[in-house]
């Protein structure tokens, strides 16, 4: 009786035991909650968020990413994405950015100039996360930039808009003196005057990416002073529909704006952003994605174009306009190419040269040919 006794505790410590080893040896295999957060299996959803500055229907700028955003969605079926809107450019973004990084997203794309130094702080917290700021200059190790070379379509519509106007005046509505706005006023007034070397371009600061009622008072400003086309840099489409209230015309901006005011509209830039989107998730999925700072122009598939234009644009002077946009794909014209002056008279591109990336991302002056100054931003 003794003796079996021992033999039933000598086989249950073994058991228990080899039950530990067992165990330890599958704890051991597991990998950490950091290493899963930081490689997601091909498998699970990719979280993708946006901020966005204004609302989602300002039929302007955050429309026209938000349209990206659709088609990420849509075109990827392992990918779930959210945003959260009108987050000002204060240190709410940071406090979003935050949020958003500990609810676990995997990317995190914010659309607005003004977010840079808050994109740049929370990036720095969170490692694993990729971030992408939209119009900025700044990266870290996982924060990149995206924009488009929209001032090639700005120079386009500037043609259209230096060949219908009548007093030579374009009014200019423009929110806050970032290197993104001063470049877009100066592509367009440069393609206004390489068709119409008498067009003055005369600005209005708005003061807000997005307000309607402000817009609509600056737009009458402008027409008041001799306007007779309007173009802006802000996100509603109240602009247009102020100058075909007031029997004048306007070139649209970042979405098309012809269904707002058909009468007004000739033609405007659109940008797509929703291959850029899917191109950004594959190459954190296939784990290629850097943070580099891409610029993508009329060639590269659309990410920036002109609408197409009204019928009130002659065809031969379409003929004309496609043949530059032609040019500037095929790397024969480039908007800024010299010679070209500062308000001054300063030259600032020498013949035969053309602005620099470096140049264009951090301009702060107006070329020749444009009226008002630029506000500290």
């Amino acid at each position: 009786m003794k003796k079996i006794n021992k033999i039933g505790i000598v086989t249950l410590v073994l058991t228990m035991i080899l039950t530990m080893l067992l165990s330890g040896c599958s704890q051991a295999s597991k990998p950490s909650t950091n290493d899963q957060a930081s490689k997601p299996s091909t498998d699970a959803k990719i979280k993708v968020a946006f901020v966005y500055v204004g609302p989602v229907g300002d039929f302007g700028y955050t429309y026209a990413q938000d349209q990206g955003r659709k088609y990420l969605e849509a075109n990827m079926k392992n990918v779930e994405t959210t945003y959260v809107e009108n987050i000002p450019e204060t240190a709410d973004a940071e406090r979003t950015f935050t949020d958003l990084a500990q609810k676990g997203y995997n990317i995190i794309i914010g659309t607005s100039y003004g977010y840079m130094d808050y994109m740049v702080n929370v990036s720095k917290k969170f490692p694993n996360v990729v971030f992408e700021h939209c119009s900025g200059y700044k990266t870290t190790d996982n924060l990149g930039t995206y924009f488009n070379r929209d001032y090639q379509a700005r120079f386009l519509t500037g043609m259209v808009a230096g060949k219908y106007t009548k007093t030579n005046v374009i009014g200019f509505l423009a929110p806050f003196g970032t290197p993104e706005v001063i470049r877009n006023i100066d592509a367009l007034t440069l393609g206004a005057q390489s068709v119409n070397p008498k067009v003055q371009v005369k600005v209005v600061w708005t003061n807000s990416w997005n307000d309607p009622a402000t817009e609509k008072t600056a737009a009458n400003s402008l027409i008041d002073a001799g306007a007779d086309m309007l173009a802006m840099h802000v996100d509603s489409p109240t602009f247009a529909q102020t100058a075909q209230d007031r029997g004048v015309l306007a070139v649209g901006h970042d979405s098309d704006m012809s269904k707002f005011a058909p009468n007004s509209i000739l033609v405007g830039d659109v940008s797509n952003w929703g291959p850029y989107f899917v191109d950004l998730v594959k190459q954190v999925m296939n784990k290629t994605w850097k943070p580099v700072q891409y610029l993508g122009g009329i060639k590269d598939g659309g990410v920036i174009d002109i609408t197409p234009f009204s019928a009130k644009v002659d065809k031969d002077f379409q003929a004309i306009v496609t043949a530059k946009r032609q040019d500037i794909i095929d790397g024969k014209f480039d908007p800024f190419s010299g010679p070209i002056a500062d308000q001054s008279g300063n030259l600032k591109v020498k013949e035969g040269e053309k602005a620099t990336d470096q140049m264009l991302l951090s301009i702060d002056w107006f070329v020749k040919g444009v009226q008002g100054t630029i506000p500290k931003s």
